[in-house]
């Protein structure tokens, strides 16, 4: 069973599941970040930012959205707001786990909301970002996916690139096999356990009329897409 979340006049570029939200948050490029009912499928609230809303991201409560020059941080339990202005520019790609938040190629502590360390790797603008296991791995417009690794000094570095025809849009991932679905027009899954041997697996393909700016996967086989 599929349906549709239709109330945007722009892309759809990002979109979470904050912890015990029970409600999918999208957020778009006409600069507004959307509260839906999953069960309904209806927009239960809409805020306005004033900005291009490039990446939404959560982990536990906290809600990160990525913006021009800023990612704003809330948290959906007590109500908390913070502002990290470090980036540079339209933040595309978020992902955090294990209290770091990563902004395109910066690392942020959530502990002091401190930058951390910044990466440089790719050639062109970096769309998604994506932790499994112990790498993370980034999607750009270079048409490439890096894989990076911590150092014995607590740095990161790539230990693996892939390399694509098209720019890479959105980055999301699932276990048991470890799948990577990569969207362009089509959303790719390829499975990890060949490719990082070097070895490219894929395994299936699913079409969308236009570029698929977003992927999450969520609880119960659900698998949101945003166009």
């Amino acid at each position: 069973m599929s349906f549709w979340l239709t109330k945007w006049q722009q892309a759809v570029n990002g979109i979470a599941l904050p912890l015990r939200c029970n409600k999918l948050c999208s957020g778009s490029s006409d600069g507004t970040v959307r509260l839906w009912d999953c069960h309904t499928g209806q927009c239960a609230n809409v805020i306005n930012l004033g900005g291009e809303v490039g990446s939404v991201c959560s982990e536990g409560p906290w809600l990160f959205v990525g913006m021009p020059n800023v990612v704003k941080v809330w948290n959906t339990e007590s109500g908390a707001e913070y502002s990290l202005n470090g980036p540079v520019g339209q933040v595309n790609a978020l992902e955090s786990i294990n209290d770091l938040l990563f902004a395109g190629v910066e690392v942020w502590d959530l502990e002091n909301w401190q930058c951390s360390m910044t990466l440089n790797g790719h050639d062109d603008v970096v769309k998604s970002l994506m932790c499994w296991d112990k790498y993370l791995f980034s999607g750009s417009l270079d048409c490439t996916i890096k894989v990076w690794a911590s150092t014995e000094d607590g740095s990161l570095e790539v230990i693996y690139i892939h390399s694509e025809e098209h720019g890479i849009l959105a980055l999301s991932g699932m276990t048991d096999p470890p799948m990577l679905n990569q969207s362009c027009i089509a959303l790719v899954a390829i499975n990890l356990s060949t490719s990082m041997n070097c070895q490219h697996s894929l395994t299936g393909r699913l079409f969308a009329k236009q570029e698929v700016q977003t992927l999450q996967i969520g609880p119960g086989g659900l698998f949101f897409t945003g166009d």
